[in-house]
């Protein structure tokens, strides 16, 4: 059955890593890598089965593939995930086992921090292979990515404004967020900064009280997020909540946040755009943490990673513009222009084949 999910997927190659010493049970998948080596973190949870594992690094690595291509990355998609509790599996064993079987793929997989992992167990993921980013900046790494990621949620959403209302105006309209991680939070910043009206909420309420403090966000009921009467839903925690129950509540007259996997179903996205709601495709919006990380192939540049966030206004506009021209929801338009740029790389077929990746300005050593 893997290989006829495999075909399914499209994926290239998937490796099953077991070190039975290091405690390691790891899937790396590597999806596509028409436009460069296979990109994506590795996110470690106690699966309930292997087969859980297996589903969800083959579904996150195919989500990186679009995603990477969008964002007008030379990177392909890849994703891994290893198999434990964070809160008491992390062993200095465990991660430098991952890490010699990331640099056994030669290049063809670069990792980096997703659930569960954080910058420090990255650092010995590191000593064992250079094919890691989100490194620290001691090592010439970009360290957090959360910044360029809301940033980078900024620039799509003034291109989504200017879409639905015809202006980029972020401090005219109200915003429903829900969700205050280091992402969610540094995206309430930016929109208080420009005058805007927000309503917040998070299962920690210590992050509550301070958008309230701090940011003068006023803070509703978990579930109460979504009978907001705000012109945006901002979903910035968990996938899924623009769903069959959710849905139908939904005052906002756009769907733009950082959030993976925000609709629910398909079906979910062929109904948002029945209701005239204009839906930023997540992918596309939350792309600026995987655009600050690659950087780190040819060399972190900070002023260069927030020059590279921009691109995400003319990423989404694009992805209207294909909307339009097809007939076709948003999710799909963002679907076909990831399709549209491997198709033509792919058939450039380069001569002197791919460069290895170069990893300029890392400082090796412990």
């Amino acid at each position: 059955m893997i290989f006829e999910t495999l075909d399914t997927f499209g994926h290239e190659q998937v490796v099953f890593c077991h070190n039975k010493d290091a405690g390691l049970k790891a899937i790396i998948a590597i999806h596509n890598t028409v436009l460069g080596p296979a990109l994506g973190g590795t996110r470690m949870w106690p699966y309930k089965t292997e087969a859980d594992a297996l589903n969800d690094v083959l579904r996150l690595s195919r989500g990186m593939t679009y995603k990477n291509a969008v964002a007008g990355l030379d990177i392909g998609g890849g994703k891994a995930v290893i198999i434990g509790d964070p809160a008491t599996d992390k062993s200095e064993a465990l991660f430098r086992a991952f890490g010699q079987f990331v640099e056994s793929l030669g290049g063809r997989y670069i990792t980096a921090e997703d659930v569960g992992i954080d910058v420090n167990d990255m650092e010995y993921v590191f000593r064992e292979t250079e094919f890691v980013t989100g490194v620290h900046q001691v090592h010439g790494g970009s360290g957090d990515p959360s910044p360029f990621t809301a940033y980078g949620a900024l620039q799509g959403l003034m291109a989504t404004l200017q879409k639905k209302f015809g202006d980029e105006e972020v401090g005219k309209y109200s915003y429903a967020v829900q969700g205050l991680g280091h992402v969610g939070m540094e995206y309430v910043k930016l929109l208080r900064e420009r005058g805007a009206k927000i309503f917040v909420t998070d299962i920690n309420q210590g992050l509550v009280d301070k958008a309230v403090s701090e940011y003068g966000a006023e803070a509703v009921g978990l579930d109460e997020i979504y009978d907001v009467a705000a012109d945006v839903y901002s979903p910035c925690a968990l996938g899924g909540t623009v769903n069959e129950q959710t849905l139908p509540r939904l005052k906002a007259k756009v769907i733009c946040g950082a959030a993976n996997n925000q609709l629910a179903s398909n079906a979910i996205g062929d109904e948002v755009q029945k209701r005239g709601i204009l839906y930023a495709p997540d992918y596309a919006v939350n792309a600026g943490g995987v655009m600050n990380v690659a950087l780190e192939i040819t060399g972190y540049n900070r002023e260069r990673a927030m020059r590279m966030m921009r691109t995400i206004y003319h990423n989404l506009s694009r992805i209207y513009e294909i909307a339009e021209r097809d007939g076709i929801p948003t999710y799909k338009a963002a679907d076909r222009m990831a399709e549209e740029r491997i198709a033509v790389m792919g058939k450039l077929k380069l001569p002197l084949g791919r460069a290895k990746p170069r990893f300029q300005g890392r400082i090796r050593g412990h």
